[in-house]
């Protein structure tokens, strides 16, 4: 499929950013890496008027121990994150879920905002920012301000970054030496996961899911679960407790909903 047609700007800053958003806006979007955007734009699922390229922000592109927390920039490339020595001591469920993005091609290009920015419930990283507890950094016109992850994806494809304004930094709890572990369930390597579950462990330990509602969502039930000492087998039992997983030529409802138990059970073995 080719995409339709559209106009182009190229920002080299955040702020220019924004002022192209102000300038466009709900017929702009943000291009970053490309590799959520220009998917849904070659099948017409998208179809901006006028595309704002952010690659070259290059001081949007880090990462920070800011002591208390890891703070790294929308623009950092899946590759950056994954073989980062400080991410991999503090927040080793995320170096191990970057390194798990696409292919090579996709982890040297495509960003970690971009990916969490998309809002895809079948994209890994959304659901390693629930179970971590993140937080996303956006600017806009009336400043900054900070969105949990719990409240940050709130429809399908949505976030709660608004049409003006522009994501710009996750910020990671440090959780060294606390248990974690990532499941998913692909047809072929390198496919979007059918069903996936990252688990954190910890004293706020969480279950996120992968593609198992229209958003990523966290399991309410195996959370409470897993924060209460269960087993494992009784986090996984309830992982699919209040999910809303879709039907497609992949796989059922229910059959999603088995995944999600089986795939949490195990993950839950190694974090516990």
């Amino acid at each position: 499929m080719i995409p339709a047609g559209f106009e182009y700007s190229r920002a080299t800053s955040a702020g220019e950013a924004l002022s192209l958003l102000a300038q466009y806006g709900d017929d702009a979007k943000l291009l970053a890496g490309g590799h959520s955007l220009l998917p849904l734009m070659k099948l017409r699922l998208a179809q901006p008027e006028r595309l704002i390229d952010i690659g070259a922000v290059s001081d949007l592109s880090y990462v920070r121990d800011e002591s208390d927390h890891l703070a790294i920039g929308a623009l950092t490339i899946h590759h950056d994150v994954e073989h980062s020595a400080v991410v991999a001591e503090h927040v080793p469920l995320l170096s191990h879920v970057a390194g798990r993005v696409g292919d090579p091609q996709v982890r040297n290009r495509g960003t970690i905002g971009g990916s969490i920015a998309h809002g895809d419930p079948a994209s890994d990283l959304p659901a390693v920012v629930l179970a971590t507890g993140a937080t996303m950094v956006v600017q806009g016109p009336n400043g900054t301000r900070q969105i949990a992850a719990a409240e940050f994806f709130s429809s399908f494809l949505d976030t709660a970054v608004a049409a003006d304004e522009l994501l710009t930094e996750i910020r990671f709890p440090k959780l060294t030496g606390q248990g974690w572990a990532f499941e998913k369930f692909n047809r072929r390597a390198q496919d979007w996961a059918i069903v996936g579950c990252a688990v954190q462990g910890g004293a706020n330990g969480a279950v996120a899911l992968v593609n198992m509602d229209s958003t990523p969502i966290l399991a309410g039930a195996a959370t409470a679960a897993l924060r209460s000492g269960a087993s494992a087998a009784d986090v996984g039992s309830v992982a699919a407790d209040d999910t809303s997983p879709s039907a497609d030529l992949h796989a059922s409802a229910d059959y999603r909903r088995h995944l999600a138990r089986v795939l949490v059970e195990r993950a839950a073995a190694r974090t516990i």
